[in-house]
């Protein structure tokens, strides 16, 4: 009954909603979104190393990779953040190499360790979210109610 048309059309709505959190975020919520799609991709391999897809999990790995290597890891300004940043690089580095390994080697074990290191670097992301600045909204009180019909108060200066 739900065959390929129907996963097709579900595998649309999704690319179409991940476009549009990607259009609507901030700097802050990208690097989230990237974290989020490197641990998608790296469940997605899991389940299939488990189930001996081999040509989907080497899919996968290669699009955590890329987002690993081409997103997260070019979003550092090495020269603004100094000491962190040469370290997540490292970080990012020693990452990559192990999803290589873990598609070359259908290590489940490197997977996880993969998975564990971006979890950890997502949370912490996330508590370093920028507060968004809450205005102050003006109070509204609320009036007697008036007649329509009846002359208001003027604010000019009658001459």
């Amino acid at each position: 009954m739900y065959g390929p048309m129907s996963r097709n059309a579900a595998n649309a709505y999704v690319k179409v909603s991940i476009e549009t959190g990607v259009f609507d975020a901030d700097p802050h919520k990208l690097i989230v979104l990237l974290y989020e799609g490197a641990l998608k991709a790296i469940n997605d391999a899991t389940h299939q190393m488990k189930s001996g897809l081999i040509a989907e999990k080497g899919h996968s790995i290669s699009h955590a990779i890329a987002i690993v290597e081409g997103g997260l890891r070019t979003s550092l300004n090495k020269e603004v953040g100094g000491e962190l940043a040469q370290n997540l690089d490292a970080l990012y580095g020693y990452i990559v190499n192990q999803l290589f390994l873990a598609n070359a080697r259908n290590d489940l074990k490197k997977l996880d360790e993969c998975k564990k290191l971006l979890g950890e670097l997502r949370e912490a992301w996330n508590q370093i979210a920028p507060v968004k600045a809450v205005t102050a909204q003006p109070e509204h009180k609320i009036s007697e109610p008036r007649d329509a019909l009846a002359p208001r108060k003027s604010s000019y200066i009658s001459a």
